[in-house]
């Protein structure tokens, strides 16, 4: 194992973001107060903030083979992400995200089945596994992908990281992993139950770093997000107000992710973390810039 780098596998897609003063209902309109078309998707928004957190962070994902897919390879270059193993077809993906003034957002998205990871994928780009101390798996992958990718990364001796809804399926990937990222909605899934408050999120903690040996459980709770390990918890409440919430949960996973890499005790890392997601929120649009909160 070489360890040069995070390898986050991900969606990435452009985003087109339109701030309205609120969400018309059926049949209704509204007019566009603001609007962004920017480089998203959560592979590529966790990438870039890590990539603003000091680390050097390769992409596995794909784009168009289209004008959108040329532009979104620029972007991933002017924000130092490397993306040799970037794949190319189709369409790209394209993700609206509706934002009304109080907050509130609606996402709508477009994602061709060319547009996911296929185990050949994966298989394409073993060099990148072998050349990673991290790997950040998204879990809205396909479960063939997501494991070939997670049988690369152990085999490699990186550290997994599972970001995302932990189903059926999927499931068996915990045993490959050192750290999971679940927001509230996903770790109620997990669990068969809702888990929103604290206490019953830190009992599925618990379970999970014992069953599974995880080093680090992430998990959406009301109000906040919960940081558990062998121990211990914390609980770290999210910051008043928000302009849009989207890309929250992706700053969440860099910040955790770089903190942990960097040595740092998991509740130091969940405060990085923490800061992140609060960062982010407070812009239109899921784009972090994180560059004030790079450790050291």
């Amino acid at each position: 194992m070489a360890d040069t780098s995070i390898l986050v596998v991900g969606q990435v897609g452009r985003d087109l973001v339109l701030a309205v003063k609120e969400v018309p209902g059926g049949g209704g309109s509204s007019d566009v107060r603001e609007r962004r078309e920017l480089l998203g998707g959560k592979g590529a928004n966790q990438a870039v903030a890590m990539v603003q957190l000091g680390a050097e962070v390769e992409l596995l994902g794909v784009v168009g083979d289209d004008a959108v897919g040329e532009e979104l390879l620029r972007s991933l270059d002017r924000d130092g992400v490397g993306h040799r193993w970037v794949r190319r077809r189709g369409p790209s993906a394209l993700l609206v995200d509706v934002v009304s003034a109080d907050g509130d957002s609606r996402l709508l998205e477009d994602v061709p089945p060319t547009s996911v990871l296929t185990v050949e994928d994966v298989h394409a780009a073993a060099e990148a596994f072998a050349a990673a101390d991290t790997v950040c798996l998204q879990l809205q992958q396909p479960v063939g992908a997501l494991v070939e990718a997670a049988r690369l990364a152990a085999a490699a001796g990186a550290r997994v990281v599972l970001d995302g809804a932990v189903d059926a399926d999927r499931r068996g990937l915990l045993d490959a992993a050192s750290v999971l990222r679940a927001d509230a909605h996903e770790a109620g899934l997990l669990a068969g139950r809702p888990t929103g408050d604290a206490d019953a999120a830190a009992a599925l903690a618990r379970q999970l770093v014992a069953e599974h040996r995880l080093d680090v459980v992430a998990l959406g709770v009301d109000g906040g997000d919960l940081v558990a390990w062998p121990g211990g918890h914390r609980v770290f409440p999210h910051a008043s107000g928000h302009v849009d919430a989207t890309g929250g949960g992706d700053s969440f996973v860099a910040g955790l992710v770089v903190g942990l890499r960097a040595g740092t005790t998991p509740e130091r890392a969940g405060e990085l973390a923490a800061d992140c997601a609060a960062s982010t929120v407070a812009r239109l649009g899921g784009r972090p810039d994180l560059g004030v909160l790079r450790p050291g």
